[in-house]
């Protein structure tokens, strides 16, 4: 079932297990915004149960990229394609969210992007590899990002 983010009226649904959940709500919010902001684009999200291709895209990109596993439940996933990017995002149970871009066009950006909620610690998996710089937003608190550009073809 396809949710549709409002990031005036920040929501939990389908977040409630995490244990940051009112964080990691204002992270979705803030995604949501800012699509919503950039490109006009209205951000929805499935439960990761039921896209779970898009999961598995996003696992095999840090499994192939840099031998990453992320050991957090998936929660929601969402993926979209707006003006000549596709955008795949994951949301975790740990609060982390990691998000794909992938530029359509040959030779174009291609990255994965970190996303910490305020309130969680780093993941084991990415404590030692990668460095988070801060940012505050009104709707997520203190985001903590990171990333790493993707090199292969997926």
């Amino acid at each position: 079932m396809t949710h549709v983010v409002d990031f005036a009226t920040v929501s939990t649904a389908g977040l409630e297990s995490s244990p940051v959940a009112e964080a990691l709500a204002g992270l979705r919010a803030n995604e949501a915004r800012y699509f919503s902001t950039k490109y006009g684009h209205t951000f929805a999200t499935e439960p990761a149960a039921e896209v779970p291709d898009l999961v598995a895209y996003v696992h095999r990109i840090l499994a192939e990229e840099r031998d990453l596993h992320i050991a957090s439940t998936p929660l929601e996933a969402s993926s979209f394609e707006v003006e000549g990017i596709r955008w795949t995002h994951v949301f975790y149970e740990s609060g982390l969210a990691i998000n794909v871009l992938w530029t359509l066009e040959e030779g174009g950006k291609r990255a994965v992007g970190f996303k910490l909620s305020d309130g969680m610690e780093v993941p084991v998996e990415l404590a030692d590899r990668f460095k988070f710089a801060r940012q505050r937003s009104k709707l997520a608190g203190t985001i903590r990002g990171s990333y790493f550009v993707i090199k292969g073809e997926y």
